[in-house]
C-alpha cells in the first residue's frame, strides 16, 4: 500500500530505488570496514581496530535508518548480499588484504564517493520526485558521512592520491 503523502506512486518508487542504492553502498562499506577491522595488524593495531569498530557501528545504524525510510515510502527493502552487490556503486576487493595506509585510503575514497553521490541525489529528491523528506534524510546522511569518514582526522590525515 502506497502512503498518501503527496508523492506519486511512480516517484515513490524512484525515491525508494535511489535509497536502495544508498543502502547497498552503506552495506558494502560496512562489510569492507568489518573486513579491515578483522584483518588489521601492525604498529597502529589497537587505534585502527577501535576506529574501524566505531565506523562500522555508525554504518550499521545508518543501514537500519535507510531501510526504514524505504519502508516508509511503501516499498520493500532489499536484503541479500547479491542485491546489495548488484545495486552498489562502491567496489569490493575480494581476496585482497591491504596495508594500514591502503585501508585508510580506500575507506576515505569510499566515504568521499558517498558524499558526492548524496549531493547528486538530493536535487533529484527535491526536484524530480518531490520527496523533500528523503532529500532531508539524505542531507543528514551526507553530514554524518562527512563527520564519520571524510572529516575524520584519523582517516583524512592519510595522504590521498592526487586526482
Amino acid at each position: 500500500m502506497s502512503p498518501n503523502i503527496g508523492i506519486t506512486p511512480k516517484n515513490l518508487k524512484k525515491s525508494a530505488s535511489i535509497l536502495a542504492t544508498i543502502l547497498s553502498n552503506e552495506m558494502t562499506l560496512y562489510v569492507k570496514t568489518r573486513k579491515f577491522h578483522w584483518n588489521i595488524s601492525g604498529n597502529s593495531f589497537m587505534e585502527l581496530h577501535k576506529l574501524f569498530e566505531e565506523q562500522y557501528r555508525i554504518l550499521e545504524a545508518n543501514i537500519d535508518e535507510v531501510a526504514e525510510r524505504i519502508n516508509q515510502l511503501g516499498e520493500k527493502t532489499i536484503g541479500t548480499m547479491k542485491e546489495f552487490i548488484d545495486n552498489s556503486t562502491l567496489k569490493e576487493s575480494p581476496k585482497e588484504y591491504a596495508s594500514q595506509k591502503n585501508m585508510l585510503s580506500e575507506l576515505l575514497e569510499n566515504h568521499e564517493q558517498l558524499v558526492t553521490e548524496f549531493r547528486d541525489y538530493i536535487p533529484v529528491f527535491e526536484n524530480e520526485t518531490n520527496d523533500i523528506g528523503s532529500a532531508d534524510f539524505v542531507t543528514g546522511l551526507l553530514q554524518a558521512t562527512r563527520k564519520n569518514g571524510v572529516d575524520s582526522e584519523k582517516i583524512s590525515g592519510v595522504k590521498k592520491k592526487e586526482k
